[in-house]
């Protein structure tokens, strides 16, 4: 991975979603995998997330679900600073860092007061942009605090009536900043259109990540070869350069 030194000018990019999660774990995974720029992975989910049974460490082996979130929030009781999130960090297979999430929801009932301080620390770790999932919304009002400290906050859905018809109503209470569709490859322009159409005039940008159950399997476990030329990463390529010049 990238030397963090000298990259000034870093954000905190939140994905989130509001019908269900279409999504959202393996298009962080898959952006931040290609991201062009020094990046953290962070797993903000307080619903609890899987990170730490979908991608392989760096040394071939399983990640510790134990060492993340969980153990930075219980050393973090007297203030939560930028330099102590990588404390907390693991790396998987092609050197990326991740900040595992929480294992089930019931640890976020302990970790309440933390998401406003896991924000702006996160928004402030050293040379390094941030990805975070933040799952879906609705159930968990605290990640409001964390939201707003981030420099974008961008909203996954499908191009169906449901997804749609729920993506506008938080579009109306949320400051989200962009939507990514997840598109079907057989309709991919038509199905980012269509949903461009709906609510373009509440966000800045509407783009697409391609619906690649074949390459999210790729992700899980092999970061080159089949994986790179997969619709997955290849329209997360495009996605990751998009979101990078929104800044």
């Amino acid at each position: 991975m990238p030397s963090f030194r000298g990259h000034a000018d870093v954000a905190l990019i939140v994905l989130a979603a509001d019908k269900g999660a279409p999504g959202v774990t393996t298009a962080a995974a898959a952006l931040a995998a290609v991201w062009p720029r020094p990046v953290l992975l962070a797993e903000c989910d307080p619903a609890g997330g899987d990170l730490a049974y979908r991608l392989p460490a760096a040394d071939g082996g399983v990640l510790n679900p134990g060492k993340g979130l969980l153990t930075l929030g219980a050393t973090a009781r007297r203030g939560l600073e930028a330099a102590q999130i990588h404390q907390h960090t693991q790396k998987i297979i092609g050197g990326l860092d991740v900040l595992v999430g929480l294992t089930h929801g019931e640890q976020a009932a302990g970790l309440a007061w933390m998401w406003g301080a896991l924000g702006r620390a996160l928004a402030a770790v050293p040379d390094a942009d941030v990805i975070a999932d933040c799952g879906r919304l609705g159930a968990h009002p605290q990640l409001g605090d964390l939201m707003a400290e981030s420099e974008q906050v961008v909203l996954l859905t499908r191009a169906t009536l449901d997804h749609v018809a729920h993506l506008r109503e938080r579009l109306q209470v949320s400051k989200a900043h962009g939507v990514v569709v997840i598109a079907d490859p057989r309709n991919y322009r038509g199905s980012i259109e269509d949903v461009r159409r709906i609510v373009g005039h509440s966000v800045q940008f509407v783009h697409g990540l391609a619906y690649d159950p074949k390459g999210a399997e790729l992700l899980r476990g092999q970061w080159g070869g089949r994986l790179d030329r997969s619709l997955l990463i290849r329209t997360a390529r495009d996605l990751a350069g998009r979101l990078v010049s929104h800044r």
